[in-house]
């Protein structure tokens, strides 16, 4: 039996991939503006930052991304620092 799934936000954006830290004590995730359908790479995104037993969302950084931003356990072993990626398109 696949594990249940319990939504952890209740605001206007789009948000993906719940990384909690090792602590067990913050999930980083990744938000898209409430119109962006599903979870697609190469748009705005903001990294954002919660206490896992719930309480107010911090925005860690605005940037482009998406898909791949954080798309692996990115926090450190100590729960003192979160990995991600930030990418620009460049066209030929």
């Amino acid at each position: 039996m696949a594990p249940s799934q319990t939504q952890l936000t209740t605001d206007a954006f789009n948000n993906w991939f719940p990384h909690p830290s090792p602590d067990g004590k913050w999930i980083a995730f990744i938000s898209f503006e409430a119109g962006v359908t599903g979870h697609p790479a190469n748009h705005r995104v903001w990294l954002r930052l919660m206490p896992a037993g719930g309480g107010p969302i911090q925005e860690l950084a605005s940037l482009f991304g998406g898909q791949g931003t954080i798309n692996v356990p990115s926090w450190s072993p100590d729960s003192r620092q979160l990995a991600f990626v930030s990418y620009e398109l460049l066209w030929p």
